[in-house]
């Protein structure tokens, strides 16, 4: 059995989500995040997870196994008596729910707790299933245990998941109504449930599924900037792409053609022989965002869905095998890539915002301002986009450069998923504003132009939208408020970007 959504006319949420511990998507992730659809356990999953922990409990009774026979870290190799067993995960959970800084949003938290119920529906956790019954039962009712931001460096989330076990057993806040009655944790459970990168995994997911859809959006800017600018089509022409076949590019091309409504074999433009960078390169700086953003959610893909706890517990075998599956270097490289990815797309944006206050290009006055002497018009968007391209870019210093030695040195190395993880929730805000700015100018540009694409085609439905929304004064006052309502409108030009075929 597959992840699904599961249409249910009359549900509250609209939809189930079925955990299975095999195919859990980053949407699936999103929508439970969100209180959008409601999880239920695989039958399969479930049935996976009892011989899991029935198997854990048989292997820690008989022979030495990390973390529920001996301490943890530096301490393994120091055995837990038997007579202290029954306190020892709590005693683990307590020491370990250590996390530290601001409290973080629901929305983060419900998406760690919808990853790590999937996680442990692998089956290779050892953990009791009830525990897989009360992270159901919060997300269903909209509770979260209380979880503060800092306390992994990308070799496991287990100040955060402690906070939440100790949550499960009634020793920690909770917020929002409907928290599931307190569990019972043993030395069998602690480790087992703490072992893992749940939060990081669902920070990815979430910053991964906005971002994808504000590439895409911005494309749509993009290509009302270029009818703002008399822009050539050449640049998206199906022969140039298809003598230099980057997966991404050949499809940004493509879709840009749709878009705008532009043959795969344009006539050349009259006027000027080609156009600047922030139009002409355009395939080649978005197409590898979205090679970046398939990429991640491929590792996401992975790990949402695996295994990865240390020791893992193979019932076939009744076997506690140590490893280091818990270490996040794909997902690290992965979030670094993506950001500099974006990073390019976004520089594009601030170049394309020169083009349009240029009046060599748009035929109108300097800075789209009105017809009063030395106006400034948007002149301003280009520094306040500068400034969120600079916190963007500061965003995107590669986490995985980090290093740590921990635990007495036996832990010597860390992948800092988890920091590249929150620079890439930050890099949301920030590029958003920036392409906002690219849109008020490229609306105002069209609108002193009186230029009305064809309304059947996508970049003529985005048009009509945005000036649905946007103030058509052109007098010199703070567009603060205008870049705040187009950045918004970002998610509604994502759904006309997925709208062109």
């Amino acid at each position: 059995m597959s992840s699904r959504i599961v249409d249910t006319p009359g549900s509250v949420h609209n939809g189930l989500v079925i955990l299975d511990g095999v195919g859990l998507r980053v949407e699936d992730v999103v929508r439970l995040a969100d209180g959008t659809a409601r999880p239920v356990p695989g039958t399969d999953a479930m049935r996976r997870t009892e011989e899991s922990w029935n198997a854990a409990r048989k292997i820690a009774a008989t022979g030495r196994v990390y973390g529920r026979s001996t301490g943890v870290g530096a301490n393994r190799g120091e055995d837990v008596p038997t007579e202290a067993a029954a306190g020892h995960g709590l005693r683990l959970l307590r020491s370990h729910a250590g996390a530290i800084g601001d409290e973080l949003p629901a929305r983060q938290v419900r998406a760690m707790l919808a990853v790590r119920a999937n996680q442990l529906l692998a089956g290779g956790a050892g953990l009791r299933p009830g525990v897989v019954t009360a992270l159901c039962e919060a997300l269903e009712n909209g509770a979260h245990p209380v979880v503060n931001e800092f306390g992994s460096v990308g070799t496991g989330d287990i100040a955060a998941l402690a906070q939440v076990g100790l949550a499960l057993t009634g020793e920690h806040p909770w917020r929002g109504p409907g928290a599931p009655a307190p569990q019972a944790l043993d030395n069998n459970d602690a480790l087992a449930l703490i072992s893992s990168n749940a939060l990081t995994l669902g920070q990815s997911a979430l910053a991964l599924h906005e971002l994808r859809g504000l590439v895409a959006a911005t494309q749509v800017v993009a290509a009302l900037s270029l009818l703002a600018v008399d822009g050539s089509h050449e640049a998206y022409a199906a022969p140039v792409h298809a003598a230099r076949p980057h997966r991404g590019s050949v499809e940004v091309a493509r879709r840009m053609r749709q878009l705008i409504g532009a043959a795969d074999r344009p006539t050349p433009p009259l006027g000027r022989i080609q156009d600047p960078y922030g139009f002409r390169c355009l395939p080649q700086i978005h197409g590898p965002a979205h090679d970046a953003a398939d990429a991640l959610e491929a590792v996401l893909a992975v790990e949402i869905n695996a295994a990865a706890e240390n020791p893992l517990i193979s019932p076939e075998d009744l076997a506690a095998y140590h490893h280091g599956g818990f270490y996040q270097a794909q997902l690290a490289l992965a979030l670094d890539h993506f950001r500099l990815a974006l990073t390019q797309v976004a520089r594009l944006s601030t170049s394309r915002l020169s083009t349009l206050n240029e009046p060599a290009y748009t035929r109108l006055r300097p800075f789209l301002a009105d017809p009063e002497p030395a106006s400034s018009g948007v002149m301003i968007l280009e520094y306040a986009a500068g400034a969120a391209l600079g916190d963007l870019r500061a965003c995107s210093a590669p986490a995985s450069l980090g290093h740590a030695v921990l635990s007495r040195g036996v832990e010597e190395q860390a992948s800092f998923a988890s920091l590249a993880a929150r620079q890439t929730l930050r890099a949301c805000r920030a590029y958003r504003l920036v392409v906002g700015c690219e849109l008020v100018a490229a609306v105002r540009a069209l609108r002193q132009r009186d230029l009305r694409p064809d309304p059947e085609l996508p970049v003529g439905r985005a048009l009509a939208l945005a000036e649905s929304v946007l103030d058509e004064d052109p007098a010199d006052r703070p567009l603060t408020d205008d870049v705040t309502a187009a950045a918004e409108l970002l998610d509604r030009l994502t759904d006309i970007w997925r709208g062109s075929t």
